[in-house]
């Protein structure tokens, strides 16, 4: 069985279910406060986030869906101008193409889900 580090695929035909050790996956601090690890499906892009107070994603938007499920702490999501509190139990959800931001209020974690996948994603 191949060992597969930062990509999943899943291929056509076969009922093997891929699981992820997130912990073995590269950290990626791609904006500054925010250390990611990232996979892929066949379809979606998958980000692991351990946030900062004060770390912040500037107003931007991108073809992708995109899910923010907060595990710890809370984040100031701004969506199309709407702006709300999100923390576990409180998801946002930015539909593709519209322009969003986010702020952390305190440090933690947070899952978030793009799709379809973004390419641009390590």
């Amino acid at each position: 069985m191949e060992a597969l580090v930062g990509r999943v695929r899943i291929l056509p035909g076969t009922t093997l279910m891929p699981f992820v050790d997130t912990s073995s996956l590269k950290v990626i601090e791609r904006l500054p406060g925010w250390h990611g690890r990232y996979f892929h499906s066949s379809s979606m892009t998958f980000a692991h986030y351990d946030f900062t107070r004060g770390a912040s994603i500037h107003e931007h938007f991108h073809p992708q869906e995109e899910v923010y499920e907060v595990i710890e702490g809370e984040l100031e999501v701004t969506i199309d101008g709407i702006t709300q509190i999100a923390r576990a139990g409180l998801v946002a959800i930015v539909p593709a193409n519209v322009r969003h931001s986010v702020k952390a209020l305190t440090g933690g974690k947070a899952i978030i889900v793009d799709y379809p996948l973004r390419r641009d994603f390590a």
